[in-house]
């Protein structure tokens, strides 16, 4: 990493981990190595119990942020709150960057000035084995936000932000458990092109039993996100399109959502879901 105190460096990359000492070596290794050098690297250690402290201590050349257990949400933030470079980037404990992976995103900023977020593609590893996205995972290139509605087609590991964009639309919300960065990435979509590089230059590991999206009704939260955004919007606020589609998103979420409550025996809480779409209560 080449910065001192007068010329900041060009990218903070900020990861977050909390009891992933079996995984985040291997993650920030991936960051030193990249071929890009004028980077920051910035761990929140989110109250982790396990072997983080020790893995942590072997390393020389990277900033060490520690709080009590608060979330992804609030462990991104206290990255966020201590970067000095203008693009910030992440990296999730359990995932891996190829080495260009810096150096790429950093060309596209330089060649599209205007640009305020970018991705890659990824490749995909579960327990190990390389799995095909599904087509609904397809990302996109541009104004995606009615994409974005149904599902998360942004990935943490994959963007870079220029640090401005935060003070436009904030931060992550650190009152969701999970999609919380659906929830960003819907209030960036619907003001700002999200832009990505073809080449896979993040290794996404997923199948191990703590990864928040293993956690039951996603849709619970993916339907809070929306309700924000159709309440309190970034200014300049949504267009008529967009806000058409977020209500279509949100009643076929509401209804999908109660009719797995009903089948659960919740009718309560099913007729909540469905109050919020206009439709009468099922029972």
């Amino acid at each position: 990493m080449v910065y001192n105190a007068v010329d900041m460096p060009t990218v903070s990359v900020v990861i977050p981990s909390y009891n992933r000492a079996c995984l985040l070596k291997e993650a920030i290794d991936s960051v030193l190595a990249q071929d890009f050098v004028d980077f920051e690297l910035i761990v929140v250690d989110d109250g982790s119990t396990d072997d983080t402290a020790e893995i942590l201590a072997s390393y020389t050349s990277i900033r060490v942020v520690r709080q009590a257990h608060r979330g992804v949400s609030a462990a991104r933030n206290a990255g966020i709150a201590r970067t000095t470079g203008q693009l910030i980037a992440f990296l999730d404990s359990d995932d891996l960057w190829l080495p260009k992976k810096l150096t790429a995103q950093t060309a596209f900023f330089k060649t599209h000035q205007d640009a305020l977020i970018c991705q890659t593609e990824e490749v995909w590893v579960r327990n190990g084995v390389r799995v095909n996205p599904k087509k609904r995972h397809k990302k996109y290139s541009g104004m995606i936000f009615e994409r974005c509605l149904e599902l998360c087609l942004v990935s943490p590991s994959a963007v870079m932000i220029k640090r401005n964009l935060f003070d436009d639309v904030g931060w992550f919300d650190e009152t969701l458990p999970a999609c919380e960065d659906y929830d960003l990435w819907l209030r960036i979509a619907c003001r700002v092109p999200i832009h990505l590089i073809s080449e896979p230059l993040v290794v996404k590991r997923g199948g191990h039993k703590d990864q928040l999206s293993g956690i039951a009704s996603l849709d619970r939260f993916r339907i809070c996100a929306l309700r924000k955004i159709l309440q309190n919007p970034p200014k300049p606020g949504l267009t008529p399109k967009q806000r058409a589609a977020t209500l279509r998103a949100l009643s076929n979420k509401c209804t999908i959502y109660a009719e797995g409550c009903l089948k659960r025996g919740r009718v309560h809480e099913a007729n909540q879901y469905l109050w919020l779409t206009g439709q009468d209560a099922l029972i």
